[in-house]
């Protein structure tokens, strides 16, 4: 065995078996944020065998606080989260598999990811995307591990098809939608506290260990010394459209899925056109620039600029219409730039 994971195989939970099994695995990452660049460079160093990571957004200032792949170059040069973590986890192992996605999460490229996928990560910021990810659980029986942080508090749950309750039955008995915002600020080590949560039993899942894996919904607040863990076995609820008895996985209707959304916690709208398609950055950074925009960009994306307007474009036609909440103004923004 790679003297890389010697310590890691001495662990008996683990061990040169567990390891072997570990390598095999394919777990997909929805998210390259807090959660997903810090549980993406656990897996990694722990050695798993591929590595699938989907985020639309880009680098920021802001972000380098508690994401934990990410340099002020990574900022300066406006690359996106995918193509950074990917540069940084090929650096920390190149025996990893890695496979970068800049796109957004829809039901259905997560149902073209998930073939082969042995484990899915929640690293997101909306519940759209949770729920198109927990109705994909379901229908193609792949475990996945909730996690959500903001301020201090965090909380995670690991989803198991047809042995735990799945998302849409815990949000019978727990309210989670209003904890998936970071406007209330957060500190890093309610980060690392979710990752740790979620790394531990994404291992215990990687190596078959099921007997290992929690069954409770844990939650913790740091800043006042909190924390708990709740029992949801009675939570699993028969009627549940997306794991019960006549299950419809409602969430996987794409046209479910909100093209204009306000970003969780920023003064920023993500505009997603109706059908994806590669654009020529190169040619819209020419037009826009002899119409007076000022235009900068690398090989994933464009950002462009007139008075107080700043749009960030992407090559499957997404954009991001920054200093606004307003989708109509945003909308107004996106089509008076892209026509």
């Amino acid at each position: 065995m790679d003297e890389r994971y010697s310590r890691q195989v001495l662990f008996p939970g683990i061990g040169k078996e567990g390891q072997e099994k570990i390598r095999k695995k394919h777990v997909l990452i929805i998210g390259a944020g807090a959660l997903g660049s810090g549980s993406a460079e656990v897996l990694a160093r722990s050695g798993v065998g591929k590595l699938t990571i989907i985020d639309r957004d880009y680098v920021e200032a802001s972000n380098l606080q508690r994401q934990q792949l990410y340099t002020e170059e990574d900022v300066a040069e406006k690359l996106p989260k995918a193509a950074a973590a990917e540069k940084r986890l090929r650096a920390i192992n190149s025996d990893v598999e890695i496979r970068a996605i800049i796109g957004d999460a829809t039901p259905e490229l997560l149902e073209e990811l998930v073939a082969g996928v042995d484990l899915m990560m929640d690293a997101t910021d909306n519940f759209e995307t949770r729920m198109a990810m927990n109705d994909v659980s379901q229908k193609y029986t792949i475990p996945w591990i909730y996690g959500a942080c903001v301020g201090s508090y965090g909380m995670s749950f690991s989803i198991i098809p047809r042995k735990t309750p799945c998302l849409n039955c815990l949000l019978r008995s727990i309210p989670l939608q209003g904890l998936t915002c970071d406007t209330g600020g957060i500190i890093s080590p309610a980060v690392q506290m979710v990752i740790a949560h979620q790394t531990a039993e994404a291992l215990k899942i990687l190596v078959e260990d099921w007997d290992a894996v929690r069954t409770s919904f844990v939650s913790f607040d740091l800043w006042r010394n909190e924390y708990t863990s709740l029992k949801m076995s009675k939570a699993k609820f028969a009627g549940c459209l997306s794991c019960g008895e006549e299950r419809t996985y409602p969430y996987l209707d794409y046209e479910n899925m909100t093209k204009t959304t306000v970003l969780c916690g920023r003064d920023t709208v993500q505009i997603r056109p109706a059908a994806a398609s590669e654009i020529s950055l190169e040619r819209l950074a020419g037009q826009l620039s002899s119409l007076g925009y000022v235009v900068k960009g690398n090989p994933y994306l464009l950002s462009v600029e007139m008075g107080d307007e700043r749009m960030v474009i992407f090559q499957d036609g997404r954009a991001l219409v920054h200093g606004t909440k307003d989708l109509t103004h945003a909308k107004s923004i996106y089509q008076r730039i892209l026509g």
